[in-house]
């Protein structure tokens, strides 16, 4: 929640960056940070609701208010997790690599920087602003699901580390069917969400009203 630190809180050994729209967050994303915190021994969890991606011209998201005060409020009882403004308040399209740098100047050079994204992406990261800049600064920790074939994101990953020097790591976490769209269509037809997310949220939805055919 703070991106303006002072030198003892400057003092985070491993710092996880989780980015993603959070519309709303719900226990799926949830469970995979906590799982990349404990895997790889990480201080911090930093969840960043994303600003405008370049990838998503029409950016079709909740008020950037609601998606980042759902996002404290689903990680506020953890001490590990913390909410990060720096895209949602930068203007014009928000890219990875700006956000790597700018959290690199805050938490220090000593700071290592691990970046949780889908498996998927790993596929993909060379098509992302400054790849080599952000294969450089920081760990990748690609999260799959059980199930999921590896042989090919294996094989990436290793194309990436022998051309770049990469680090990337995958992790396998708890299949969680949920998605943020489902609940978006869940809320619309009046349909539960309980125990798709924590209920602070669910509560806030209810309160705001949000997800609904008539809003805005």
């Amino acid at each position: 929640m703070r991106d303006l630190l002072t030198a003892t809180e400057k003092k985070v050994e491993r710092l996880a960056i989780m980015g993603g729209t959070f519309d709303p967050i719900h226990y799926g994303h949830l469970v995979t940070a906590e799982a990349v915190r404990y895997q790889f021994q990480i201080n911090k969890v930093l969840f960043v609701p994303t600003g405008h991606p370049p990838h998503k011209p029409f950016f079709d998201v909740s008020h950037t208010e609601h998606r980042y005060l759902m996002t404290v409020l689903a990680t506020v009882t953890n001490p590990y997790f913390d909410v990060s403004r720096v895209e949602i308040d930068r203007k014009g399209i928000t890219y990875t690599i700006d956000t790597i740098q700018h959290l690199k100047q805050v938490y220090g050079e000593e700071t290592e920087l691990y970046f949780i994204t889908g498996a998927d992406a790993i596929h993909q990261i060379l098509s992302w602003k400054d790849p080599e800049e952000l294969l450089r600064l920081c760990t990748f920790v690609a999260v799959t699901r059980p199930g999921y074939h590896k042989n090919s994101l294996l094989k990436r990953i290793e194309e990436l580390r022998e051309q770049y020097g990469s680090k990337i790591h995958f992790l396998e976490v708890p299949s969680l069917a949920i998605s943020s769209s489902d609940i978006r269509k869940r809320v619309e037809a009046s349909r539960p969400i309980k125990y798709l997310l924590p209920e602070t949220v669910e509560n806030y939805i209810l309160k705001f009203g949000l997800y609904q055919q008539t809003q805005d």
